[in-house]
Parts: structure tokens; sequence; C-alpha cells
């Protein structure tokens, strides 16, 4: 009867049909995962039916101490249709002692765990261990995160696999990467993060505030977050950077310990920060920024010391010229700054550079990276120098015993190229560099770098070798704001290129090109040398060189080989921890018009392929095999080997031990899979050995019902 006391006697989430509805069904949680601004529907039964005097209100609450003044407690009132928090709640159907209940969260409302109360009259009824995730809406207008693009929200948002591109400029190569945001533990990770971050609630509406706190926290450098980076060649006692394929492992050993994991590299960290932000709802990619400039003066400008073999020196500079460098752009509404800056913007968990006291860096709008407004929150100096530096080339030579400094060129358009991350809907590469910067050589080009150059402090143009502080200069003054490309009256070019495959255990045949291509006789001093070197630029051997004088006359052209025995760089292949590169250096003189020109490019070894034997598609919780078999064409034994594979949905990550492999000797292991979720999935598989690091591939499987 109405005059007894109304009690909630069950809620059902009704976790099924709301998570279809907000895109949230894959995530392998039991509680319930809505995005905000979006109505949802709960069922609650009562000890009787509701009547017109009944009093019902629910109450949303996050944090320790959840209160109204804050913010961080709704309380709903059935009566009420609009409430000052933004939330909304109304019913939908009565049907005898059940009723239908839709509520709608402010899209302004902070994200992470709701634990969900009922009051009725004085009773209150509290659900059982079950909170509420609520995430930003990039489908709903209102929300900061919103992207009005169905296809860019699949793959920025829900795609849980993709590529994060590697190698170097002219030798780009994919590297598939798990991402796997809906795997088990991985949303808890990212709450647990949300916490660890100190973030006040009222922060946590904004994606600016979460995306420049989740690029501190994925890091380990100061606060104990996700990841340690390590570059120094020995992982002994941790996983080498090179042997992850994906995030999921590493959020779930770090939700799991509670500690940082050992270890990462730039890649590592894009990928588990677009895992997180993924996860989070707000849109990101992986970017891969080539030739990329740690330009720790931000004076946009990077020094390159070579020794008179053309030999890059290691020790000498503070900057340095990575192959490549990965970040990620986040898609998000800037309401802190001036309008006119929305959009992608660039955010970097690579322990780098302090920003505001600890390792973070962005969000950065592209767009003030591209118009030189650098002056804008956070970080755009440090990101504008990384696509935009200039690289000055100074000769080491030995005069009376002191080192003397001879600048011998200057490049302007080396430095961030090739811009890539993953294309929408598709497995292949998207050239992003017009996003970050105009045109090489354009008028834009020259306005932006002018605005920028009208921040960032110029320097003198003298080395900064860190011991050479005080030094005499051929070359002093102050540089002028945009350097120019020099012009040769000998129209003199370099080329440098590979007259074969470049397979470990198989002599490198390079080659250097010499070109003139204006009319008189032509003496030229070359020097060339080829080194193996890290991703981050630094060298771990000097192969070899040559030193010669060519002559040329008019238009035309010489090569110069430049052989390396397999000898000289199997050791370091097998002792460097890192994958290496081959780096090849070139320094020209004219004699007769002191022209001097350098020219260096990076080639990376090619490597025999990983065949993947599995059916096209599967049927949702039936078993599959799975075959991966790898033939050792190389003229040298693969030692230690380990394959690494994972499926998304299909298999967790699992390792089979493969010892050595000899030359010619084939090897196949198998899976048996029984697929977990519906839809397109891909197993991602990785050999790595003592002398080869990395062997990629993956293979798509569609599963069905």
């Amino acid at each position: 009867c109405p005059g007894t006391d109304l009690k909630v006697t069950g809620i059902d989430f009704l976790k099924s049909q709301n998570s279809q509805q907000h895109r949230t069904d894959a995530y392998n949680t039991k509680n319930l995962v809505v995005r905000r601004g979006q109505a949802f529907q709960l069922q609650l039964s009562f000890s009787r039916e509701l009547t017109a005097t009944d009093k019902l209100s629910l109450r949303f609450g996050i944090g320790k101490r959840p209160m109204k003044i804050r913010g961080t407690l709704m309380s709903l009132h059935l009566r009420e249709e609009q409430n000052l928090s933004g939330w909304q709640i109304s019913l939908v159907k009565k049907n005898g002692k059940e009723c239908l209940l839709s509520v709608t969260s402010s899209p302004r409302a902070p994200v992470g765990k709701y634990i969900l109360n009922v009051k009725t009259g004085t009773n209150l009824y509290k659900p059982e261990d079950s909170p509420v995730y609520l995430l930003f809406n990039p489908w709903c207008e209102a929300d900061a995160v919103f992207l009005d693009n169905e296809a860019q929200r699949k793959e920025y948002v829900l795609n849980d696999t993709g590529y994060i591109y590697v190698g170097s400029a002219y030798s780009i190569y994919n590297r598939p990467w798990n991402f796997g945001q809906f795997e088990e533990f991985v949303l808890d990770a990212c709450m647990y993060l949300l916490d660890k971050s100190n973030l006040k609630l009222s922060s946590r509406r904004d994606p600016v505030f979460v995306s420049r706190a989740m690029s501190a926290l994925v890091n380990a450098n100061d606060d104990s977050g996700v990841l340690l980076g390590n570059w120094s060649g020995n992982y002994n006692n941790g996983t080498s950077p090179m042997d992850w394929i994906g995030s999921v492992s590493i959020l779930q050993q770090y939700y799991k310990t509670k500690k940082p994991v050992c270890y990462g590299q730039c890649w590592v960290f894009a990928g588990v920060l677009t895992t997180v932000m993924r996860c989070l709802g707000i849109p990101s990619r992986c970017v891969s920024n080539f030739n990329s400039a740690h330009d720790t003066d931000e004076n946009l400008r990077v020094d390159v010391y070579l020794n008179e073999f053309g030999e890059k020196l290691n020790s000498m500079s503070l900057d340095s010229v990575w192959n490549f460098h990965v970040w990620n752009d986040v898609w998000m509404k800037r309401t802190d700054i001036p309008a006119g800056f929305n959009g992608w913007q660039a955010i970097d968990s690579t322990p780098q550079e302090h920003s505001q006291g600890i390792f973070q860096c962005g969000p950065c709008p592209l767009k003030a990276v591209r118009e030189g407004d650098v002056y804008l929150p956070f970080d755009s100096k440090f990101v504008y120098a990384e696509v935009n530096a200039d690289k000055v080339y100074w000769l080491v030579k030995k005069e009376n015993g002191k080192d003397k400094y001879i600048r011998i060129s200057t490049e302007t358009q080396g430095i961030g190229v090739n811009i890539s991350t993953k294309a929408v809907g598709q497995d292949k590469r998207e050239d992003i560099t017009s996003q970050y910067k105009y045109p090489e050589g354009s008028e834009e080009e020259r306005k932006a770098m002018e605005k920028a150059c009208s921040f960032i402090r110029p320097s003198g143009m003298v080395p900064r070798a860190h011991f050479a502080s005080v030094m005499p200069m051929d070359a002093m003054g102050s540089m002028p704001a945009v350097l120019q490309e020099t012009v040769f009256k000998s129209g003199l070019q370099l080329e440098i290129s590979n007259k074969a495959a470049l397979y470990p255990g198989n002599p490198l045949e390079l080659a250097i090109t010499v070109k003139t291509s204006t009319p008189g006789s032509w003496t030229i001093n070359l020097a060339g040398s080829c080194q193996l070197q890290c991703y981050t630029g630094k060298i771990e051997a000097n192969l070899g060189y040559i030193k010669e004088t060519v002559k040329l006359e008019g238009k035309s052209e010489t090569q110069v080989p430049l052989k390396i025995a397999a000898d000289t760089y199997l050791k370091t292949l097998a002792s460097v921890e890192d994958e290496v590169l081959i780096h090849v250096t070139a320094i020209a003189e004219v004699q007769e018009t002191d022209d001097k020109l350098t020219k260096e490019t990076t080639m990376r070894f090619e490597y025999p392929p990983i065949t993947v034997q599995m059916p096209e598609t599967a049927q949702l919780n039936k078993e599959f095999n799975c075959a991966f078999i790898f033939k050792n064409k190389l003229n040298m034994p693969l030692d230690n080997c380990k394959l690494l594979v994972e499926g998304l949905g299909i298999f967790k990550m699992s390792t089979f031990e493969e010892g050595n492999i000899e030359p010619g000797r084939i090897i196949k292991s198998e899976i048996t899979c029984t697929p977990t979720r519906l839809g397109d999935k891909k197993i991602v598989a990785k050999l790595t050995s003592t002398q080869i690091k990395g062997i990629s591939v993956e293979k798509a499987i569609t599963i069905t019902k």
C-alpha cells in the first residue's frame, strides 16, 4: 500500500543495451561504462509501486568525499527535470513495482568512477561494488573532445590496433602495435592514474589538464608512473624496449604491481599514452617525426660535429638529431587560450625536458607550431624546435694539439620531415607534415619562422660543444634570424646509395655519388664514413671510411664505392641491445672555390619475413589454429631467438623460446586460439634475437557469429 516505506530492492544497469549505445561494449569489465553528455537507462525495482508523492533521488558521487558544493556529488530528483550540475533524470516508463529511468550526465562532468546511491524517503540503497565509469565523449557536440567525423572516431578512439612508424626519414617502416584500450584492467589502470595524478576533480572535466597529467604519468621519471625510460643499451633487469608489441602487458603489470615497468623508449611511451587517451575517450594518434631535433637550448639550432673522415663525434654535442621521435596528437577544444587553436594538440610522454618542474609535454596546438605562435601553452617552443631546427655541421681538426672548429655547412630543410601517422581506416601511412609546418621555402613558412624567432632567443654562431665555452672562431657574429641554404659555384651535389640489399651477415655495398653541374674543372676532396648508430643518433661503431680526391669537368658525376665487410659489424650487432641503423656521412670540398658540402643518410638493415598461416575468418568461441613460420635466409646464425605473439580478443600475449636458428633453418610455432570478440581482429608477431632486435608481422582475421 502507498503508505508504507518505499524501498529499492534492486538496480539493473542494463549494461548490454547502454554499452552498445555508448560504444563501450568492448571494455572487458563487469561494470557499466558510459560516455558523458549522453543518456543511459537504469531499471529500478521497488518494494511497492511508485506513486506521484514518493520522493526519489539518484546520487552520483565521485572522489573520496563527494560534495554538492564542489560539483562532485550530483543529487538527481525525479520530479525536477533540470539540475544545477547539468545532469538530467527522467522517468521513461513505470511497470508495477519497476520503473525505467533515463540519466544524462553533463558533457562537462569530471571523468572517472562514480558511486551510485538511491534515496527513497529516508531510505538509502547502495548497490554492491558497482561503480559507473564515466568517459569523455567524442560523439557529443557539447563535449570538448567532440570530433565530427565517424571514420576518425572509429580510428582514433575505438581502434585497438595500429602502427607506429620508425626507421629513418627515407627508409620508414611500420611497427605493428596493440593499443588494447579495452583489455582487462586497462580501464582500471587509467582510473588509477587519474587518482594518482593529484588533479583536482574539477580539472578532470578538461581534456587539456587530463592529457597533460597523463603525459607526465606515462613516464616514471619523477612520479613513479607507468614506464621507466632507458637508452643506456643495458636492459638486463627488465624488458628491452624492442621486445614490447603493445601496451596491454605494460599497463596490466603496472596496475598489478603499482610499480614502474622496465623499460621504455619513445615509441613505447607513445603507444602506451595512445592507449590511455583512447581508453578515457580522448581521440589520439601516434605521430612519428623523422630527423627530430633534440635542441636542448631552444635556440633552433643543432650542432653536428664531424672528424676529417666524416665520422660523427658522439661526445661533443649536448644537442642531437634523433632518426625519429614518436609522440602523440590528441583532439580537443582549447578554451584556456585565445580562439583559433582547437583541434589536434601534441603531447609527449617521453622524458626529455622538464616542463613546470616535471617531465611532461603538451598539449601544444599544432596550429601554434605551424603559425609560429610559440608563446602559447604548453611547451610549444620545444615542439617547434623538434620540427624546425637547423642543422649546422662543424669539422673538428687538430691544430697544434688543440681542436679547431670549422663550420662546413648549414642545412635548413632536413629537420622534421615525413611526419607520419596511421591513415584513418586504412593500413597505411599518412603524411601529416603539412599540419605541423608550411611547405619549406614558402612565404608562409618564412613568416611563421620570423614570428617564432621573435620568441626564441637566437644564438651567436659559435659551436656549443660542452667544453667549447671559450674559443676563437672563424665565424663569429650573430646568427641571422632565418638561415639560408648555400648555393655553390660548382653546382656541387652529393648522393648516398646502397648497391645491394642490406642483409645482416652480408657485406654492405654502399656508394657516394659526387656531381657538379656548372662549366669548369673541379677538384673535389671527398671523405665518407659508415657508422652504426641507435635511433637517438648515438654512434655505436665506426665501420670504415674512404678519403680520396676526384676530378670532374662541367656537368658530370662519379661514383665512389664504400664497402664494409660483414666481420666489421657483426660483433657490434650482437653486443648492442638496441636496434642499430647504418649511418653514412659524406663531406666534399671543392679546391677551386672552397665550397664545402655535407650529406648524411641513415638506412636500416633488411630482414627475412615471418609468415603467418591461419584462416581468414573464424567463429566466436570456436577454436582455430594459427602457425608462425620463419626461415633464416641470412648468412649468419640468430642466437637466443624469442617469438612474441598477441591477438587482442583472440589470445593473450605468448612467448616461444626458439633457441639458436642457424642459416637455412626453418622454425614453426603453433597456437590454438579461441576468439572472444566479434569483428575485424589482428594477430601480431615479433621475432627477437641477439643479433636482430625485431622482425614484426601482423595478419588480419574476421570473427563472425
